[in-house]
Order: C-alpha cells, then sequence, then structure tokens
C-alpha cells in the first residue's frame, strides 16, 4: 500500500520516534548488561552513559510529547474497535514510562547518593534524599517500570508487524521514514 504524505507522520514525529527507539532498546541493553558486572571502571562508565541516556530520553520524550500535543497525528487506518483501544491505551502507557523509567532511575540514583551529572558537564540536583531503604525500594522500581516499558515495546513491535504482515493495511508506513527518492514525487 502506498500512504500520501496526508496518511504519514510528520518528517519531525518519525525521527523522534526512531530516535527515542534506538535510545531505548540501547539503554535497556546497557542496562541488563550492566547490572551483572563487579564493580570497576567499566561498570561505572557504563553507569554514567545510561544516567546520560535516560535523561536524554527523558528530554527527547519531553519534546516528543510537545511535538504530539501540537500536531495532529494522520487519521487511524481502519481497525476493529478494541484493537483501537488497546493502541491508544498502549500509546499511553509508553509515554508515562517514557518519563516514568527516567525518573525513577534518577530518583534511585539520588536515594543511592550517586549524583547524576549529564554527559559529565550538566549536574542535576538530588530529588530525594540519601537514604539506603529508599534506594533498594526505587531501585526495584527502575527496574519494573524498565521491563514494563521493554514488554510494551514488544507488543507495540508486534501490533504493528501484524498491520504490515497480515493485515496489510500500511500502517507501519505512515511511520517509516522515505527514501529521498521517495520525498521528491
Amino acid at each position: 500500500m502506498n500512504t500520501s504524505p496526508t496518511d504519514r507522520y510528520t518528517a519531525v514525529a518519525i525521527a523522534f520516534h526512531w530516535l527515542l527507539a534506538v535510545a531505548i532498546v540501547c539503554s535497556f541493553c546497557v542496562g541488563l548488561y550492566m547490572s551483572d558486572l563487579s564493580m570497576s571502571p567499566t561498570r561505572l562508565k557504563l553507569f554514567n552513559w545510561h544516567k546520560w541516556a535516560g535523561m536524554t530520553i527523558f528530554a527527547l520524550s519531553a519534546l516528543r510529547l510537545l511535538w504530539r500535543l501540537t500536531h495532529r497525528p494522520p487519521a487511524d487506518v481502519p481497525m476493529p474497535e478494541w484493537q483501537r483501544r488497546a493502541a491508544h491505551a498502549a500509546h499511553i502507557a509508553l509515554y508515562v514510562l517514557f518519563f516514568g523509567v527516567p525518573l525513577a532511575g534518577w530518583a534511585y540514583s539520588s536515594a543511592a547518593g550517586f549524583p547524576v551529572v549529564v554527559y559529565g558537564l550538566i549536574p542535576l540536583p538530588d530529588f530525594v534524599p540519601v537514604d539506603k531503604g529508599l534506594a533498594e525500594g526505587l531501585k526495584t522500581l527502575h527496574q519494573l517500570l524498565a521491563f514494563t516499558l521493554a514488554f510494551v515495546v514488544v507488543a507495540h513491535v508486534g501490533a504493528a508487524l501484524k498491520h504490515q504482515f497480515l493485515d496489510r493495511d500500511g500502517l507501519l508506513l505512515r511511520m517509516w521514514p522515505r527514501k529521498s527518492a521517495e520525498t521528491a514525487s
């Protein structure tokens, strides 16, 4: 199915979508990898990169939400009402988790007494007191939210692939970057 420009998301929305997708997948993978490492300079470096990624995801999510609130998405692809509701619920969950995962990680870092210094240049304030018990609870919350985000992302990808390959309704193409030759036509 060939989609017209009015059936597609804007180039900015597409860029936010894929940039956040890559950042979230990479941050999740680094988080999984680093948590099993013994204390070392590599582990500390990965923790900092993970924090930077989280704060970048947080900022990009805020910009993405602002863009979404000021730019209408394309019309819905025809689908059963239960699928439309599920998609809507998944999108709300994604946005909540885009903010919740980094905030829980930041709070955990604050409670553990490890400051967040984005890119090694921008120190963020601690917004919870240093407290070992609170840190453990926030660590668990951060992990729970991260795995919930991973689950919702997998469901989102699965639904998009179902629409592309089973329903063949062009839904995926609305968010797929166009080749330069396609944009010229």
